[in-house]
């Protein structure tokens, strides 16, 4: 009986730290949190952190991987319930914006936070997801860009356009500057497609 308790201690020391963190960064940002204040927030004793993590860049980048997968995934099930481009382009931006209003906490992370790099905690996973999403994603863009609806574009150039102006109004949104409505949804939407199609000449 003692070592099934103790496993269910152990489970739930490391989700406190975890969701502790996740409350600390997204109010005062990683690099304003310290140690203490993870310890703190999440109620866990010295012993209790180190026993789950090594640091609070082992924290940020546990959280990091763990958001970003998460965020991956919901983008990659919308994505494949669309076949048409215009469909599927607009019906991500309409998905970012009802998660990160869902996961503001973690979104805020997300768009926030410098992803960590390959030789930092948490950096690999990062690296490893991106790479299998990217590939899913392009599976899903090549046949509409052969089909001369969308823009050959670097993963980069896409990202920024498809998903760029939903960030700065989350950015807006998150600050309480400003609520945004379904038009204006729907017009980022648009906006996306309009950046991303193939034009023709």
């Amino acid at each position: 009986m003692g070592s099934v308790k103790t496993a269910k201690n152990g489970r739930d020391g490391r989700t406190r730290i975890v969701e502790g963190a996740l409350r600390r960064f997204s109010q005062d940002g990683v690099s304003a949190t310290t140690l203490a204040s993870l310890r703190e927030e999440s109620g866990v004793s010295v012993g209790s952190f180190y026993h789950h993590f090594a640091s609070k860049e082992h924290v940020f980048g546990v959280l990091y991987a763990e958001t970003l997968r998460m965020y991956q995934d919901a983008f990659l099930a919308e994505l494949q319930r669309h076949e048409s481009a215009r469909g599927g382009i607009e019906a991500i931006v309409a998905l970012h914006m009802s998660w990160c209003g869902e996961h503001r906490e973690r979104a805020h992370l997300l768009i926030s936070e410098r992803p960590p790099r390959r030789d930092e905690p948490g950096g690999t996973e990062v690296s490893e997801s991106r790479r299998a999403f990217f590939r899913k994603v392009s599976d899903w863009w090549r046949p509409h860009m052969k089909d001369g609806l969308l823009q050959p574009v670097h993963p980069t150039m896409c990202y920024v356009l498809w998903l760029g102006p939903a960030n700065e109004m989350c950015r807006l949104w998150f600050a309480g500057a400003h609520q945004p409505t379904p038009d204006e949804i729907g017009g980022l939407c648009e906006a996306a497609w309009q950046g991303l199609r193939q034009r023709s000449s």
